[in-house]
């Protein structure tokens, strides 16, 4: 009996704590804040691309960022 009501309480806290952890709504006037460059995940996708280039022509290999080595025998 008493197993029974230490789950019943984890469940009910587990249950609480997904209703109070709900997504906040974004306001009309703050979405200024979120679109702007700094706040992307790629704030300038043209220096990236560049970057991304680069790297491919130095490692002959591509997707050169994501993947270790470059078939150099190097990392």
């Amino acid at each position: 009996m008493g197993s029974f009501l230490r789950y019943t309480a984890l469940a009910v806290i587990v249950v609480g704590s997904l209703f109070l952890s709900a997504c906040a709504g974004v306001k009309p006037w703050e979405r200024e804040d979120l679109s702007r460059p700094g706040m992307q995940v790629d704030p300038d996708p043209l220096v990236s691309a560049a970057d991304d280039h680069i790297y491919f022509s130095r490692e002959a290999s591509k997707g050169g960022r994501s993947f270790g080595g470059g078939g150099c025998g190097c990392n």
